[in-house]
């Protein structure tokens, strides 16, 4: 019974529990509870209130044993005292009592050895459309009467923490509890925090048991040939992987085992902002389809279109739609072992050639520097270009140590053969705000270079201090733009920026240098 495990979590006298319904049933709950409107086509436009995107600064992790000592501490980890998480969580369960509530249950994990039962508790009907969208539904209905979940979250976007009694730094809080295998969430109501806190917690779990876990897409061409991209938000991930000559594996959270790759989740979580129907055919269609939730995109109320282009309530509109509303996928979303791992960065100083090959040793140190760049306008204060670097490509959700991961990676990138490649989604012919953003067509060229096996044996140059080597030619690409000082007017100009970057990629390394072996080291830029 349902009602027993809430009870056995403290949460008791609820007003009612509605549980694993289905999308329509959602849509009526949505309507009802005036949490959304209706858009043309059918998918279900929603707000998230004040908060529009994750928030760093409002996550912690509960400092206990034994996860304690396994756990990477740094401004992505911050602790949080366990009697601290207590007091909040009971809390929480009495601002509960005579409330409606939404559970549903579902699965981290598409390998049916590997998968991990998550029960989402929400007090929003939307949020419970979201479970549904990104986790991997349990269709068998008498194995849902007697669903035991693993990791259990609760979510309460109008249940506000107060810092001075909770220790929290807002009213905002994402809080795991490692050892309990719990997740609260107040405060917010951002539907990304829901999947990036089990994304958390698999990341711990996972690798412990020799899983490689990747904030990463995947994808697998006809014959059988899988391709890992690793990218930051708005290098092209999701772009990317969702290629209508491939089959899509995941768009966002990917775990490598020793059978190949699968899916962690069942869903995507795709940005929306000026989505092109040209570039982005496949996950243009799945924003016009029911079940599809918009969160934060614009609607006209009268017409119940969408506007795609506007950007007044957020830069980050997304929409969560279940990757069967992507038409070619990946059936059960586990495919084999990577024959590519495609490592995407976003460069604003224009210096890094559109693709280059990487050692696995180079492989390895640009995985631990996850390198991307923002540009003016994305965050405040910022006038140029700034460097910066997430670790694993995704250090807010990784929550063992870098060196655990980068051993797996390693590993399983000898084992296995898979080739590596650096791919730069962002500017050529000069630096943001002089050069201009690479096509999206030629880098499409290039992925489809690399999959098809047609860059190995051209003629290669290589990157000065980088001394990564990269192609002349490419099949449906301008030979000029690939090798990157050609196209800038001034070459001393272009050897500054080239050595400023690899300062900033020298200095980052400096906290990895201690667990890394001499090889990958060795991989770092030379001055």
């Amino acid at each position: 019974m349902i009602e027993k495990d809430l009870e056995s979590m403290g949460i008791i006298n609820l007003k009612s529990i509605k549980r694993n319904l289905n999308s329509p049933m959602l849509y009526e709950e949505i309507i009802n509870n005036k949490e959304g409107l209706i858009a043309h086509l059918g998918p279900v436009v929603v707000k998230s209130g004040k908060y529009t995107g994750r928030s760093p600064e409002n996550r912690f992790i509960v400092y206990q044993e034994p996860s304690s000592k396994n756990i990477w501490w740094s401004k992505e980890n911050k602790p949080f005292d366990k009697d601290k998480y207590e007091t909040l969580y009971n809390r929480i369960i009495a601002y509960l009592q005579r409330k409606n509530v939404y559970v549903m249950d579902g699965y981290a994990g598409a390998h049916p050895n590997y998968r991990i039962p998550v029960r989402v508790i929400s007090r929003w009907a939307w949020h419970s459309l979201f479970a549904r969208n990104m986790f991997i539904r349990e269709l068998d209905k008498e194995k849902l009467k007697t669903f035991k979940p693993e990791i259990k979250l609760i979510v309460i976007p109008e249940f506000q923490a107060s810092p001075k009694i909770d220790g929290t730094n807002s009213e905002a809080f994402v809080i795991l509890n490692i050892d309990k295998k719990e997740i609260i969430i107040g405060g917010t109501g951002y539907a990304g925090e829901v999947k990036k806190a089990v994304f958390s917690m698999v990341n711990y779990f996972f690798p412990l048991k020799g899983i490689m876990t990747m904030h990463s897409s995947a994808n697998m061409g006809k014959n059988g040939d899988v391709a890992v991209f690793f990218g930051l938000s708005g290098t092209g991930k999701t772009t990317l992987s969702s290629d209508p000559n491939r089959f899509l594996i995941g768009d966002d959270e990917i775990a490598w085992c020793d059978d190949g790759v699968f899916n962690i989740e069942g869903g995507c979580y795709a940005k929306v902002i000026r989505l092109s129907k040209e570039d982005e055919p496949l996950i243009y269609e799945a924003t016009r389809k029911f079940g599809t939730i918009l969160e934060n995109v614009v609607i006209n109320e009268e017409t119940r279109r969408v506007d795609l282009n506007d950007n007044s309530i957020t830069e980050n509109t997304r929409a969560s739609y279940p990757i069967t509303h992507i038409p070619n996928i990946v059936e059960g979303s586990c495919a084999g072992h990577p024959n590519n791992i495609i490592m995407l960065t976003y460069d604003a100083f224009g210096v890094l050639p559109p693709v280059s090959y990487l050692t696995k040793e180079q492989a390895m140190f640009h995985f631990l520097s996850g390198y991307t760049a923002k540009v003016a306008g994305t965050e405040e204060g910022v006038k140029e270009p700034k460097a910066t670097f997430s670790t694993c490509f995704g250090a807010p959700f990784m929550t063992l140590k870098p060196s655990v991961y980068a051993k797996l990676l390693g590993e399983k990138i000898e084992k296995h053969g898979t080739r590596c490649w650096l791919v730069n989604t962002g500017y050529i012919k000069g630096g943001y705000g002089k050069g201009e953003r690479i096509s999206i067509k030629y880098t499409r060229a290039i992925i489809d270079a690399i999959l098809n096996d047609r860059l190995a044996r051209i003629e290669k140059d290589t990157l000065p201090y980088f001394n990564i080597q990269f192609p002349k030619h490419c099949p449906n690409v301008p030979s000029e733009i690939l090798t990157p000082y050609k196209m800038w007017k001034n070459r001393d100009e272009y050897d500054r920026q080239l050595k400023r970057l690899a300062k900033e990629f020298i200095e980052n390394f400096k906290e990895f240098e201690s667990f890394c072996s001499e090889d990958i080291a060795q991989a770092k830029p030379r001055l």
